[in-house]
């Protein structure tokens, strides 16, 4: 969160609010509570320094080998590798609450367990033994591992998932778990799930001692990209791109009926080009809008609603899209650019879904905006921040011209160095440097254990045919219910086929909720297009289409109650009910549910699918603006005056023949709306006589 807090927000706050502000500290306790990422354990002086010295080396590492280095890249692989797992063990604590105990005890180093200073050697060891063989003895190998492979096979196995359970949660370690079981015990599986199983051996030769393991394109991704991202956010940060961001909000934004509301959207948003993770943007800008939302009026569990749906759109907002793009890069073997394009308007969507139902809430609920006093200069604001831009529009500028991510993230973090060293504004010590090129690499750690877990997870499903036989399992059941649905009156109007993609979105849909629910999103997408798109490519789905709608339906695990850490974060600001603040940002971001059904209809919404038309194009994002205006009316209750209950079901109702995409569905919906816009129309007009009267 920025240093300075923002005058108009403060005055705002101060002059209405009776609840005590959180404190930084406080706010850091909420985003460790619900972002197991965070949760880094405090060390002594001594052990401290070298940690994050450690660190730093890691930065300087990956930003040379990235730049200027050639590395070959099973080593490039095995050096992050080593990083990250080494890491974890001395910055995340067994349990939480662990270190608190005896931390000055015969059995720990300067605050940190011998076990977990031994368990780090161990995993830096075991990370680096294959990369640092030759690489004729290694070709030899693979198949045939020694015994000494498979004790350091085993052993890293084991603590890349004692890494992830420490430093991101149990789920992701017990599918990896579940994984490895489904590997052994393939014998006795039911039905299509069965296979001919694989011995321990040939386990660890699959996901140690080749690239389609722990080794593989998820980890490598990390190395190769994901990292100097995450750093150039780190850095943009630093030098007062996410006050720039915060500020142009409420210059857009503030001044409008519900105005905080609206600023949480647009700097979400913003925050959301730089920001990869949904917790850590929520309590970045929702300390400061969440409070103020409440003070316009705004009931407390919605205030926290608003702020963690638009947070959660960051994992969908280029150019970063939660470190999702750069996996999409590899799989699908096309231009980043191509994946940005793509994700632009569906990104846009989420957004305008939200503030459509922020709108109608604070007219239903008579709120004002921000006062011209409470409201920064437009002057003075891009006088103070133009210099922090720049970084991201070398970045932006470089993507677009064709340069792959590393380099153009390489120049994005030099220009952040220098603006950072030139801005009077937000001077850039060599201390704040050497802070930030710790918290970069330390930001990273998480989500690079993660990634080595899901290798685990992708590395089965290479090695038994998992993916397909689970999209054989989905594309019967859903054709068993399409020859049911089909054969009822009214609804035979569909043909089987049409029910079965149906209902197979449908059950993908749940399942990569469930899939998502307490997992970092780039490891969420990596498992559900290793188990959920192959599905979806036997149904004829278009590749990008299929990663694309298990991702999105990955991150709306984010606000979908029972996990729905964003949420919950959201509520430990707001001070509301956590499971009504999920339920009312789940509504909220009902447009990122509806979306991917959209594109799966009419892939011309992602710009570069096949049989792109401009004209396809238009129809089908004008369709789904009025079908999602629709829906927030249908969900607020309200458009020039209240509905009636049956009004609004009727209304949720035509929605979806907007949502639908083509001109005639268009039509029909607009045809349907017209007694319901007359009835609001008559009974304002009502309303407005009365009142002059």
């Amino acid at each position: 969160m920025p240093e300075a807090v923002f005058f108009s927000y403060m005055e705002l706050i101060m002059s209405t609010d009776t609840t005590p502000e959180l404190t930084p500290e406080q706010l850091a306790d909420i985003e460790r509570k619900f972002d197991p990422e965070t949760a880094f354990r405090q060390t002594g002086k001594t052990l401290g320094f070298m940690i994050s010295l450690i660190l730093v080396l890691m930065s300087v590492y990956h930003f040379y080998a990235s730049g200027f280095g050639l590395v070959r890249e099973l080593v490039h692989r095995g050096i992050h590798l080593s990083f990250v797992l080494g890491l974890v063990f001395l910055l995340f604590g067994a349990r939480k609450n662990s270190d608190t105990l005896s931390p000055k005890a015969w059995y720990r180093l300067d605050g940190i367990p011998l076990i977990d200073i031994i368990f780090a050697f161990l995993a830096v060891t075991a990370a680096m033994y294959l990369p640092l063989l030759p690489a004729s003895a290694l070709a030899q190998r693979v198949g045939n591992p020694s015994q000494f492979d498979v004790f350091m096979g085993s052993a890293l196995l084991i603590l890349t998932l004692e890494a992830a359970r420490r430093s991101v949660g149990p789920t992701l370690p017990i599918i990896g778990l579940i994984f490895i079981g489904f590997a052994y015990f393939g014998p006795i599986m039911p039905g299509a799930l069965k296979h001919g199983g694989s011995s321990w051996l040939g386990i660890v030769n699959h996901l140690y001692m080749t690239n389609q393991g722990i080794y593989g394109i998820a980890i490598g991704v990390m190395a190769q990209y994901v990292f100097l991202f995450i750093l150039f956010g780190v850095l943009a940060t630093r030098i007062g791109l996410g006050q720039l961001f915060i500020d142009m909000a409420m210059v857009i934004a503030g001044r409008y009926s519900g105005g905080p509301a609206k600023v949480a959207i647009f700097s979400s948003a913003f925050m959301g080009t730089i920001s990869g993770s949904s917790i850590a943007n929520t309590v970045t800008t929702g300390a400061l809008t969440i409070p103020a939302m409440k003070r316009v009026g705004y009931p407390a569990h919605f205030a926290g609603a608003v702020e963690a749906t638009s947070s959660t759109g960051g994992q969908i907002t280029p150019p970063i899209l939660g470190a999702a793009a750069f996996i999409m890069v590899e799989y699908l073997e096309i231009p980043l650019r191509d994946v940005l394009a793509a994700a632009l308007f569906p990104a846009l969507l989420h957004y305008f879904g939200i503030f459509i139902m922020v709108h109608l809430e604070a007219k239903k609920l008579g709120l004002r905006g921000l006062r011209s006093e409470e409201l920064p200069r437009l002057g003075i604001v891009l006088k103070d921040h133009w210099l922090s831009l720049i970084p991201l529009l070398i970045l932006v500028y470089m993507i677009l011209s064709g340069k792959t991510p590393d380099f153009a993230a390489v120049y994005g973090i030099i220009a952040c160095v220098v603006v950072g060293f030139l801005n009077p504004n937000h001077r850039l010590s060599l201390k704040d440097l050497w802070d930030s090129l710790a918290a970069g690499a330390k930001n990273t750690l998480a989500v690079g254990a993660a990634a080595a877990t899901v290798g685990i997870v992708v590395g089965v499903v290479t090695l038994t045919g998992v993916g397909f036989r689970l999209g054989y399992v989905v594309v019967q059941t859903a054709t068993d219910i399409g020859t049911l649905l089909s054969s009822l009156p009214l609804l035979g109007y569909f043909s089987v086929a049409q029910w079965a993609l149906f209902t197979s979105l449908i059950l993908i849909a749940i399942s990569c909720i469930i899939m998502g629910a307490g997992i970092p999103t780039t490891a969420t997408y990596i498992i559900l297009v290793a188990v959920a798109a192959p599905a979806l490519a036997v149904l004829n789905v278009e590749p990008i289409v299929a990663h694309f709608f298990v991702f999105y339906y990955g991150v709306l695990a984010d606000i979908t109650p029972p996990v729905a850490l964003a949420a919950y974060a959201a509520a430990g600001i707001a001070g509301s009910n956590p499971f009504k603040t999920g339920n009312t940002a789940f509504r909220l971001g009902i447009a990122k549910a509806l979306v991917p059904f959209v594109f799966v209809y009419s892939p011309a919404l992602l710009l570069i699918a096949d049989g792109f038309t401009w004209w396809l194009f238009t129809v089908t994002l004008i369709g789904a603006m009025l079908g999602i205006a629709s829906l927030g009316v249908a969900f607020s209750g309200y458009f020039i005056s209240s509905l009636q209950k049956w009004q609004r079901w009727w209304v949720a109702i035509v929605s979806f023949f907007f949502i639908a995409p083509g001109l005639a569905t268009m039509a029909i919906g607009l045809v349907l709306m017209l007694p319901i816009l007359f009835m609001q129309i008559k009974e304002f007009k009502i309303k407005t006589n009365n009142f002059i009267e």
